[in-house]
């Protein structure tokens, strides 16, 4: 399937600093086959925030499942974990 902006979304995780955020978030995401097309990270302070853009044409989950499967690695390495399609996104945050 071709890439497009409803195959794409935008994944927010932020949380208190500490080893292993980006590996157990990116771990989802490969054994996902999901394809992280952009990733940005920054930590003020003690605090860490991370924003990916991934391409789900070639997930073996549907979006759902994939939610929660982020949310629930989120969760065990304490961090909050957000999605949203893409084009949701960008009409939201339209100008």
């Amino acid at each position: 399937m071709a890439e497009n902006a409803s195959n794409r979304i935008v994944i927010t995780v932020l949380g208190k600093n500490r080893p292993g955020i980006v590996a157990g978030i990116s771990r989802v995401l490969g054994d996902e086959n999901v394809d992280i097309r952009d990733i940005t990270q920054s930590i003020i302070e003690d605090i860490f925030t991370m924003t990916m853009i991934a391409d789900i044409s070639a997930a073996a989950s549907d979006f759902i499942t994939l939610q929660e499967r982020l949310s629930a690695a989120g969760e065990s390495i304490g961090v909050n974990v957000q999605i949203q399609r893409e084009d949701v996104f960008n009409y939201m945050y339209r100008l």
